[in-house]
């Protein structure tokens, strides 16, 4: 058997680097995933996942992400259950070893920019 995730996704926050009591590396993540099919409303739902780096993966996403930047998460998931007020409560997490850049948030918006000035050139000014 095999516990492989894989999800594509962009980052709600710019990622934070944090260490253990023990001196370990670590940055908690979530990325916003959004469905491939529509809701009842014609909408797509998003799913938010949190993710764990550890180490120099999270050397890196701290370096090199912001918060808004498409990324590719690979690792395992991990489920965790603890109880408050007597209710249990179930929490799933991407513990990550690998983290691929693919595209960031300013790329985007340049790219929007120079496809809308190229647009703007083919229409044709109306004659006065």
């Amino acid at each position: 058997m095999n516990n492989t995730m894989f999800a594509v996704g962009r980052l709600t926050e710019d990622p934070k680097i944090e260490k253990t009591p023990n001196g370990r590396v670590v940055s908690n993540i979530t990325i916003a995933v959004p469905r491939t099919y529509k809701n009842e409303n014609g909408e797509y739902d998003t799913d938010f996942l949190d993710c764990v780096f550890w180490g120099e993966i999270a050397n890196n996403a701290t370096k090199y992400c912001k918060k808004g930047d498409l990324v590719g998460v690979r690792g395992r998931l991990e489920n965790n259950t603890f109880e408050v007020d007597g209710q249990n409560h179930k929490v799933s997490k991407i513990i990550a070893d690998k983290i691929s850049f693919l595209s960031t948030r300013k790329e985007i918006d340049e790219e929007k920019d120079k496809n809308a000035v190229k647009d703007k050139k083919k229409t044709p000014d109306k004659e006065k």
